[in-house]
C-alpha cells in the first residue's frame, strides 16, 4: 500500500521509522511518502494560513497550498481515499481500519490551526476522519495513529497473521482476553492453571469467557454489536457482569 501524507510538520513522522512500521517500510510492504505543504504556497513567505472570513479566534489553513499539493500528488482519478484528519470526522474504528487497509492508496491531509478552508474539503476530500471525541493541535498525531492502525492489517506486516484477528475489536467485536508469559509466578501472582493444561479446547473456552467478561465490565456498549450466544449472555448475568 502507498500512503501519502500532507503536513506542515513533516519531521514529526520520523517516529514511524521505528518498530513494526519501520520494518514494513524497509520490506517494501508500505510506501510512506510525507510531503511538506509549505513549498506549494504561492505566498512570498510560504505561509499556509490566514484569518477566517467572518472573524473568530485563530487562523485557518488556506485552500491554495493544500489544493495544489493534492493535485500534484493525487490527481483525479485517484484510486484510493483522500482523507482529512479532523475532529468533526467519522470516528476511526477497527472495522473502518480494515476497510481502509484494502485500499490501494491513501492520501492523508493533516489539518492545523482552526481547520481547513471548506472548499478543499468539498472538492478534493473523500472522507473526514477523527481518532476520538477530543481536539488536538493538529492532524499529525491522528495521521500517525491511522497509519499504524491500518498498516498492521496489511499482509506480512505483523509477524503472525493471527495476531490482528485475536485482538480487541477484532472480528467478534469483543475486547481481548488476558495474556501471560514467564515466569509462572510473579510476586505471588500465578498464571491461570487452564493456560498450562495443554488442553486447547479448555483454553479457547476460557479465553472466550474472559473476553466476554472484560467487554461486559469495561465496554458494555460493544456487546450490542458483538456476536454473542444467548447462553453466553446468561453466563454473564450469572457472573454479575450484566443486570438480570
Amino acid at each position: 500500500m502507498r500512503i501519502d501524507v500532507l503536513t506542515i510538520f513533516p519531521e514529526m513522522f520520523t517516529a514511524l521509522d521505528a518498530s513494526v512500521i519501520g520494518r514494513a517500510r524497509q520490506a517494501g510492504l508500505i510506501d510512506l511518502q510525507v510531503r511538506d505543504i509549505r513549498p506549494y504556497s504561492k505566498r512570498k513567505h510560504k505561509n499556509t494560513d490566514d484569518y477566517p472570513f467572518g472573524g473568530g479566534a485563530g487562523m485557518l489553513m488556506m485552500a491554495q497550498p493544500i489544493s495544489d499539493a493534492i493535485e500534484d500528488i493525487a490527481p483525479e482519478p485517484f484510486a484510493g481515499k483522500r482523507i482529512l484528519l479532523s475532529p468533526r470526522g467519522q470516528v476511526l474504528t477497527q472495522a473502518l481500519a480494515q476497510q481502509l487497509s484494502r485500499e490501494p492508496r491513501l492520501l492523508l491531509v493533516c489539518g492545523h490551526y482552526e481547520g481547513v478552508d471548506e472548499r478543499v474539503i468539498e472538492r478534493q476530500i473523500d472522507m473526514e476522519l477523527s481518532v476520538g471525541d477530543y481536539v488536538l493541535t493538529g492532524g499529525e498525531l491522528p495521521a500517525m495513529v491511522l497509519i499504524d492502525c491500518v498498516a498492521r492489517l496489511i499482509g506480512g506486516v505483523l509477524g503472525s497473521e493471527d495476531s490482528a484477528a485475536d485482538e480487541s475489536f477484532s472480528s467478534d467485536g469483543l475486547l481481548e482476553y488476558p495474556q501471560y508469559t514467564r515466569p509462572r509466578v510473579f510476586e505471588g501472582l500465578e498464571v491461570p492453571e487452564v493456560l498450562l493444561s495443554g488442553d486447547h479446547a479448555r483454553i479457547r473456552a476460557w479465553r472466550r469467557e474472559q473476553s466476554l467478561l472484560l467487554t461486559a465490565l469495561r465496554r458494555p456498549d460493544l456487546l450490542a454489536r458483538a456476536d454473542i450466544a444467548p447462553k453466553e449472555m446468561a453466563w454473564l448475568r450469572d457472573q454479575g457482569a450484566l443486570p438480570d
